[in-house]
């Protein structure tokens, strides 16, 4: 199976690629760093410059490479997992516009833990109701160029699902009308030194707290949510796909 990885040269690119070779997969690179002085793997400035078809397309680079991405997928039919966050609306819409096409698998997370916790927050929700405020704290590394983080928008979103966020989402507090809100969700972004990615969801009510966490220890987690989800995407129709759909299929329901 060839596999093409976007953004091979940056540390998820490599963590992608490292894994996919010790699953015995071949990898294409790509990378608009690419120089013709590297050696070690084959990597091209562009999927467009990509030698015809490959299995599946694995992305962990920017959301400037989706159009270029997407071009190619649609052309040679080739199944997407796109990791990358801070896409715009505009991108989402062609992400959903291309599902329609080829198979796309997109989470803004792709370790299986957050999947679980995403359904354990949906659950505290709906049994704790509205007498709990909710807050997220995320925390990354210094290097992390989003905030705040992909991860804890998906689960503001898991919340608002389960029908709590009834009054919108604060990004930080500052000043003096800061008083919370009720039925509003803060979300709330830490960066420094080399943390892979930590989330904390906290309810908070009276007398009483209930938090529920995941913390990602080393970027191979992801790297491997990828690897599975290409593997996934394997012989299935065009659509869009995530992490649920790939734990309900290992898990039989």
């Amino acid at each position: 199976m060839f596999i093409a990885v976007g953004g091979a040269l940056g540390h998820m690119g490599k963590a992608v690629t490292k894994l996919a070779e010790e699953k015995e997969l071949e990898v294409l690179g790509v990378d608009i760093r690419a120089d013709s002085s590297m050696q070690e793997h084959q990597i091209y400035s562009s999927f467009s410059q990509l030698p015809g078809k490959v299995d599946a397309l694995i992305d962990f680079s920017s959301p400037d490479a989706l159009s270029g991405i997407l071009s190619y997928a649609k052309c040679f039919h080739v199944p997407c997992v796109l990791c990358t966050t801070g896409y715009s609306e505009e991108d989402i819409h062609a992400i959903e516009a291309a599902s329609g096409v080829i198979p796309v698998f997109r989470s803004a997370n792709m370790s299986l833990g957050i999947s679980v916790v995403s359904h354990l927050v949906q659950e505290a929700v709906r049994m704790l109701g509205s007498s709990f405020d909710i807050e997220i704290v995320e925390t990354h590394h210094r290097r992390k160029k989003d905030a705040p983080s992909g991860t804890a928008l998906m689960l503001r979103d898991a919340v608002c699902e389960a029908g709590g966020g009834t009054n919108g989402t604060v990004l930080g507090r500052q000043g003096n009308h800061s008083a919370r809100q009720p039925g509003e969700i803060g979300i709330h972004a830490v960066r420094g030194g080399t943390v892979t990615g930590t989330h904390d969801i906290r309810f908070l009510g009276e007398m009483e707290q209930v938090s529920i966490s995941h913390i990602a220890e080393d970027r191979t987690v992801f790297a491997s949510g990828a690897v599975q989800a290409a593997l996934f995407l394997k012989n299935k129709g065009a659509g869009l796909y995530n992490m649920d759909d790939l734990l309900s299929e290992r898990l039989g329901y």
